[in-house]
């Protein structure tokens, strides 16, 4: 019987129909060893070769379950991968496709957490020299935690009972679940950005791994690092461990522990707060009392000490002034009076009552102004005769012209 010719593309196709015809090689768990990883980081496609003592299979993983990864494969790393084995016709070659993957040995999750750990220290973000110190008497402390959580109870209650002076600044978030690290980067960051508080308590309660996760997040570790006000660490119990913690200024084993770290103890306080006020005050007493001494002597030593001598020499020139101010004044009066007699004298010899006391008289007209023309008065007209002592009213009979062509007579 002769046999059909086939094109290669009609052989890779079949063999390829049967590969995935047969069920138990559409959903297969594989371990094996990583080699020759790829990861094409533009496409997030992760291609490698999986073998063991024996043998060799080619794998891909892409990009849609290279996302849901918890931890970076690489080249020796023994995993478990759950995919399907198929045919990549362009090629006529047969590869494992990868659906899932798992560290042999170890959760993805703990590995995850290791790798991390290990890329951060080894860029100095864990480094000692970086710390910085927790203010030993804050004045606000912001918290970063669920509002809802007995983290935020615990340090509310502590803070209050040990140093009820401070104000908190409570940020609510998420603290696991998808969401919960943007919330937390996202806080620690506005809290920078405000310079709203002197020291940051970033944590939560106890859980599980995963519960925990979101503080081992890449980011989160990166903000807590670059925070410019110093970061405590409270994520969990006293034998739970995050990223955060070691990226943090401080790490507290519980958030209790992180607001007593946070806060002095103001009844251990009080008693040395009472000594130095004693002290002060002592010493400021003293200080009075030098004071006082120190001027007593300094009066004593200078003129206000012999007030008397210092005061008499003073006086008598004081007297001397004031003799000499009198006769000043007195000098100054007389020359006045001096003055304003000469005045007087000059006055009364222009003064017209000195003439009427001669015998003149001055003629008023009517309206009681003084007549200096005979014509200006008419014949009939009552006028008044002022003399030295008294007056007297007269009419006008007739009057003469001042060129004496007419004659007037009272």
């Amino acid at each position: 019987m002769t046999s059909s010719i086939l094109t290669v593309s009609q052989v890779n196709f079949f063999l390829k129909s049967l590969i995935e015809g047969d069920g138990r090689l559409s959903d297969v768990l594989v371990t094996g060893e990583i080699s020759n990883f790829t990861d094409h980081y533009r496409s997030g496609h992760l291609y490698f070769s999986l073998k063991d003592e024996k043998s060799v299979l080619k794998a891909v993983m892409f990009s849609s379950a290279a996302r849901r990864l918890r931890f970076r494969p690489g080249d020796g790393m023994k995993v478990i991968i759950r995919g399907r084995v198929s045919v990549y016709e362009p090629t006529g070659q047969y590869q494992l496709y990868a659906e899932d993957m798992q560290p042999d040995g170890v959760g993805a999750l703990s590995l995850a957490y290791e790798q991390l750990k290990e890329k951060l220290a080894q860029e100095g973000l864990f480094d000692q020299d970086r710390k910085r110190p927790i203010p030993r008497y804050p004045a606000s402390i912001g918290v970063v935690t669920s509002p809802t959580g007995a983290a935020v109870r615990d340090i509310l209650q502590i803070t209050a009972r040990r140093w009820p002076a401070a104000q908190i600044i409570l940020c609510p978030v998420l603290v696991q679940g998808e969401g919960a690290p943007a919330q937390l980067i996202q806080a620690v960051r506005e809290l920078n950005r405000k310079n709203a508080c002197d020291v940051i308590i970033l944590g939560r309660g106890g859980g599980s791994l995963e519960d925990l996760w979101a503080f081992n997040d890449e980011g989160l570790a990166r903000a807590v690092a670059a925070s410019q006000i110093p970061v405590v660490s409270a994520v969990g119990h006293e034998t739970d461990f995050t990223i955060c913690d070691f990226a943090a200024d401080l790490r507290a084993p519980t958030p209790s522990a992180a607001a007593e770290l946070c806060t002095p103890d103001r009844e251990e306080l009080l008693p040395r707060f009472l000594s130095l006020n004693r002290y002060f005050r002592q010493q400021a007493a003293d200080t009075v009392a030098a004071l006082r001494q120190a001027v007593d002597i300094l009066v004593e030593n200078s003129p206000l000490g012999q007030a008397d001598g210092f005061l008499s020499g003073h006086w008598q020139r004081l007297a001397h002034l004031d003799e000499n101010l009198k006769n000043a004044m007195a000098r100054q009066v007389e020359e006045g009076r001096g003055k304003l007699s000469l005045y007087a004298e000059k006055l009364d010899a222009l003064s017209p009552l000195k003439v009427l006391s001669r015998g003149y008289a001055v003629v008023l007209d009517e309206k009681g102004r003084a007549v200096r023309d005979a014509g200006e008065l008419t014949p009939g007209e009552v006028v008044t005769l002022r003399v030295n002592r008294g007056q007297a009213t007269a009419k006008v009979l007739e009057r003469s012209g001042s060129d004496g062509g007419e004659k007037n007579e009272l």
